[in-house]
């Protein structure tokens, strides 16, 4: 019988999953209970020599790990926010947001004068976000697809097969890489994808009423919950999975909550972008409300197209 004050963590392998587990593990310490954490493969983790679209399935970050919330393996999984599936299984629940960091994408590279806008540039990325809108904005840029951990893609920079990455600024800060950074990439026209730079908890619904307590209490950060709840139900209402080129990002602008979401084509010729705010209480709502406006004006085509590109 696993003890009743320990949480047992699970998480997956890389340095900045054990980071953020690590994280999770100290903001808990203070409440007595102690943490064990318990690292698990994924498929994403396995598969690196193809882009996440490719290989088709939702959840590529995080089924595995699922999969031990549901047999009581372990107490809680921790995930970056962005990499969770839109529907999670019946069974779970997220239960925690951690405060966020800065949600902006960030130009890294080893080389100090390179700057997004620069003749030629190559830059290494796997999200088909980032290369629809590289090429909607940034037509200098030639993408390509860079998988692997944080260390991985830096010794593919290191390596010469790109001039520069373009990655989560938390990730890089988190790992201390700080002083790579070249540009940060502003959110008013890079919009972030949904969740970046919270971690989230979740949870095995039928988790023991006093751990799920001890983690609301003091894991989570209820303006971030707001925030990346609100960016998730938008998520959720389009459908847009790892691969899809959606994009969200919620914050709260004194007692509103304001959301800017929308959908890019892989060519990055299209974009459709929604603006709207309201209060807090209504974050599910703005969240779906934003979903199907975008896909009423022109999203729900762009999401077929991709879909029917991704099957190819």
């Amino acid at each position: 019988m696993p003890n009743s004050k320990t949480i047992r963590i699970g998480t997956r392998g890389s340095k900045l999953a054990l980071w953020q587990a690590e994280h999770i593990a100290s903001l808990i310490k203070p409440s007595g209970y102690s943490t064990e954490i318990i690292p698990i493969e994924t498929r994403g983790d396995k598969i690196l020599d193809v882009t996440i679209a490719k290989i088709g399935s939702k959840g590529v970050f995080t089924e595995e790990i699922e999969a031990k919330l549901l047999d009581g393996s372990i107490d809680i999984a921790v995930h970056s926010a962005k990499d969770l599936s839109s529907e999670i299984p019946e069974e779970l629940e997220l239960v925690a947001f951690t405060e966020r960091e800065l949600v902006n994408d960030v130009l890294i590279s080893t080389k100090k004068e390179i700057k997004i806008t620069s003749d030629k540039l190559v830059v290494g990325t796997s999200s088909t976000r980032r290369v629809a809108f590289l090429k909607h904005f940034y037509p200098n840029v030639k993408a390509v697809s860079v998988r692997g951990n944080l260390q991985t893609r830096l010794s593919k920079l290191q390596a010469g097969e790109c001039d520069a990455l373009l990655l989560a600024y938390a990730g890089v800060h988190r790992m201390g890489y700080d002083d790579l950074i070249v540009e940060k990439i502003e959110t008013s026209y890079f919009v972030p994808p949904v969740g970046q730079g919270s971690i989230a908890v979740e949870c095995h619904k039928k988790l023991a009423f006093d751990k799920k307590e001890i983690i609301a209490r003091w894991v989570n950060h209820p303006q971030t919950e707001v925030c990346v709840r609100t960016e998730r139900a938008f998520l959720k209402t389009l459908q847009g999975g790892c691969s899809i080129p959606s994009f969200g990002y919620a914050h709260l602008d004194g007692d509103l909550v304001s959301l800017k979401a929308g959908i890019i084509s892989l060519d990055g010729q299209r974009v459709v972008k929604v603006k709207r705010s309201g209060s807090p209480e209504e974050a599910k709502e703005i969240g779906e409300s934003v979903a199907n406006e975008v896909l009423a004006i022109g999203g729900e085509q762009i999401l077929k197209e991709i879909r029917q590109q991704q099957q190819l």
